[in-house]
């Protein structure tokens, strides 16, 4: 990649800046010292930042998944002739999903799980059904009923139409879906700590209790970061979907 390329490219300078926050924090103690001098602990040192990093990515990861599965496979399912009538359900459930508090979600979760990361995979898990059922819907709607027709004419089956034409052509629509739902996630997985779960909201929380400005801004950064790595990645993703279906 040429040196212009480079500096243009969203995607790698992210990833640049995304590893020398959570390697190089470290460094930058002198920094936060002369920032907020007033600070006895200016760089958080409780957890590393490498491991809130992984820990943050795992949870995202684990309840992004969850939701694609399952918003996806409803998605699918009111989609179908025999699951339509359950089409206005789906999006009740999913709306209800999303504007319900992930902060209510756990403290409900809680007391019956206990602390740790389990109740924050619920809540976000079910933060992120809203755009993955919707994308999913609406790209499997979006499909040209000619083509549909064409399919059945050449002898498929529903389950061949589905994964061989309708999935593949509303994938730009769907994969919209779960980039927002990730994108979500990524910030909002930062409260998770609130229960006990390791994530880059440690320190957010930690600062904010603490009326210390110094850790909230190193993990508001890192996950910020870590928000532009993953859209940015998405962003090449549907670029790539987008020429691969004009062929």
């Amino acid at each position: 990649m040429a040196p212009r390329e480079f500096l243009t490219d969203r995607l790698m300078l992210g990833l640049v800046a995304l590893v020398a926050l959570v390697l190089g924090m470290p460094s930058l103690k002198p920094l936060f010292a002369t920032l907020f001098p007033r600070l006895d602990r200016p760089l958080y040192e409780a957890e590393s930042f490498v491991r809130l990093t992984l820990d943050h990515m795992a949870l995202v990861g684990l309840s992004s998944l969850a939701a694609i599965l399952l918003g996806g496979s409803a998605g699918i399912a009111v989609t179908r002739p025999w699951g339509r009538e359950f089409r206005g359900l789906l999006e009740t459930v999913a709306t209800m999903g999303q504007t319900f508090p992930p902060v209510a979600v756990l403290a409900l979760a809680v007391p019956v799980m206990g602390f740790g990361p389990e109740p924050a995979l619920i809540a976000l898990t079910l933060y992120a059904l809203l755009p993955v059922v919707e994308n999913m819907v609406a790209g499997l709607d979006g499909v040209p009923a000619p083509v549909l027709d064409a399919a059945h004419g050449l002898g498929m089956g529903s389950a061949e139409i589905l994964f061989r034409v309708e999935l593949p052509l509303a994938a730009p629509v769907i994969l919209a879906g779960v980039r927002t739902a990730v994108i979500i996630n990524v910030g909002t997985a930062a409260i998770a700590s609130t229960v006990g779960a390791k994530t880059l909201g440690l320190p957010i929380i930690v600062g904010l209790n603490g009326s210390n400005q110094a850790y909230v801004i190193q993990g508001a950064l890192i996950v910020a970061a870590l928000a532009v790595v993953i859209d940015a990645g998405f962003d090449r993703l549907a670029g790539w979907l987008t020429r691969w279906s004009q062929r």
